[in-house]
């Protein structure tokens, strides 16, 4: 079977971490596109597509947003495995018929979250597991077909409709990634708090985090055997 194809919808504004990042996690092909800059595919023809983190809110008044949860819309509805993660996480939602809304608080640095263990996704990820977190913005409501896969205190942290996965976590994110995104963040918490993460940002919290990566395997994992599987079936008929 040829190597599979997916689409990146890179929604970062200073995309340099995000696309490092999820080029050394997806064992694919990466078709990359700046949602940010309006540039999305003509078409549906991935083995996957997968919607990054931003640093923009869903419900924000921006051209380049609407197309964006379009676009993904037409690719859940044509059968296209989807992977959102934060930001695209919330974009699936929207799409699928979710809402998204403002948090009371933030939630940022590494911390624990809980999954259900009934998902091909979390395959060898322990039930309790820390990732990194940094989010202003959560799902409220899931889509009205959608199943909660994970959670913790801050709510939801991942959900699944059928062939679409939103997780709300960054199982992607290295030590940099963490240290400047957390550095970043001193505009909208304050110094103390910041500080404080930092200091939790260390090799050993993320070495812990690393059991999370493994969903990027389950992911590519599934859309390569329903590739095979749509293979034979187009074959047989």
């Amino acid at each position: 079977m040829t190597r599979l194809r997916f689409a990146l919808l890179n929604a970062a504004h200073d995309g340099a971490n995000t696309r490092r990042n999820f080029r050394r996690e997806l064992d694919a092909d990466l078709v990359e596109f700046d949602a940010t800059d309006g540039h999305l595919p003509d078409h549906t023809d991935f083995d996957g597509v997968v919607v990054t983190g931003s640093r923009s809110s869903v419900y924000w008044d921006e051209a380049w947003i609407p197309p964006l949860v379009e676009y993904v819309a037409e690719a859940a509805d044509d059968g296209v495995p989807i992977l959102g993660v934060c930001y695209g996480h919330q974009v699936l939602a929207e799409a699928l018929g979710g809402r998204v809304a403002g948090m009371d608080g933030f939630e940022i640095g590494y911390n624990g979250i809980r999954h259900t263990g009934e998902d091909v996704l979390f395959d060898g990820i322990e039930e309790s597991f820390t990732a990194f977190t940094t989010h202003g913005d959560a799902v409220v409501e899931l889509p009205p077909t959608a199943t909660l896969l994970a959670e913790n205190e801050h709510g939801v942290h991942a959900f699944r409709d059928g062939h679409c996965w939103g997780v709300q976590f960054h199982p992607e994110y290295d030590l940099d990634t963490a240290r400047d995104v957390t550095d970043g963040k001193r505009e909208r918490l304050d110094d103390a708090r910041v500080d404080a993460v930092l200091e939790e940002i260390s090799p050993a919290a993320y070495d812990a985090a690393c059991e999370a990566k493994a969903l990027f395997d389950n992911f590519t994992g599934y859309a390569r055997r329903l590739k095979r599987e749509r293979t034979v079936a187009t074959a047989d008929d």
